[in-house]
């Protein structure tokens, strides 16, 4: 793929130009030096890298952790299980949330169950329970 502009960079990875600049600030993309155009080129390169960005961010991988990666996978002597393990801590991570929802929701069940769903706002166990929960 030739050079191309940060609009048709942005089309062909499919996020916003806005997103481009801000991988360029959080110094996960290095910005091309601008042209005598005043146009920066980049090049086919930066789409799978931002494709990349984008996959590891589904996998719920911050940016932080995201520029981790990278840099590993810059480093051609550093080895695999480094990269396990960072896979491994956000398996943890999303573990620990997936509890947390589900202890959300069992909370919530308990609550519309309590809420015969006819008082006025002013009984509602439901605002109530939300009102006085740290003081249990």
């Amino acid at each position: 793929m030739a050079g191309m502009t940060i609009g048709k960079l942005a089309l062909e990875s499919g996020v916003h130009v806005e997103t481009v600049r801000y991988y360029e600030r959080r110094k996960l993309l290095v910005r091309p030096p601008d042209r005598a155009s005043g146009y920066r080129i980049y090049s086919g390169d930066v789409v799978r890298r931002i494709r990349f960005i984008k996959r590891a961010q589904q996998l719920g991988f911050s940016l932080n952790e995201i520029r981790d990666l990278l840099w590993l996978k810059a480093a051609p002597r550093k080895r695999c299980d480094q990269v396990q393990k960072k896979a491994k801590v956000k398996i943890r991570e999303i573990e620990d949330k997936v509890r947390s929802l589900n202890s959300m929701q069992a909370a919530l069940g308990n609550l519309i169950r309590e809420c015969s769903g006819k008082a006025g706002v002013t009984d509602c166990p439901i605002l109530n329970a939300l009102e006085t929960e740290g003081e249990r």
